[in-house]
């Protein structure tokens, strides 16, 4: 490996021996410019608020043609049952989770009555978890 501002090969010699061992040169870190912020800061606080609906899937879904859930298999935190999604727009977001993975926004849609999943070549297995975290701001 070559050294950025000398041009030289950099060696160095390893207790034991190996010929395999590489050696990186040490990074520096530097401070990058600031971030100004914004030239307005609104009064008072800025609260998040957070929902969240499991559902463990019962039995296999083949994701071939789509697939929808409605939100009455989904519960909250407190083990509820709900009749419908609390979603925050457009002071907000949602975020959905299979197998504990996050997934990508393209790949569904929700709606106060139902989480769409789009036609995917895929099966979601009997006994994977769905987690649904809808996230909204107010403000005091």
């Amino acid at each position: 490996m070559l050294n950025p501002k000398s041009h030289r090969i950099i060696e160095k010699s390893c207790p034991c021996h190996c010929e395999d061992r590489f050696f990186w040169p040490r990074i520096k870190a530097t401070n990058g410019t600031p971030i100004v912020p914004p030239p307005i800061v609104p009064e008072g606080t800025i609260l998040p608020i957070i929902h969240r609906y499991f559902y463990i899937v019962t039995a296999d879904l083949d994701l071939t043609n789509g697939v929808t859930l409605p939100a009455t298999l989904f519960w909250n935190d407190n083990a509820d049952n709900i009749t419908e999604f609390t979603l925050f727009s457009p002071n907000g977001y949602v975020n959905l989770y299979i197998n504990a993975v996050m997934q990508e926004g393209g790949i569904y849609t929700i709606t106060p009555a139902a989480l769409t999943i789009v036609p995917y070549n895929a099966t979601l297995y009997r006994g994977t978890p769905i987690i649904i975290e809808s996230l909204g701001f107010m403000t005091n």
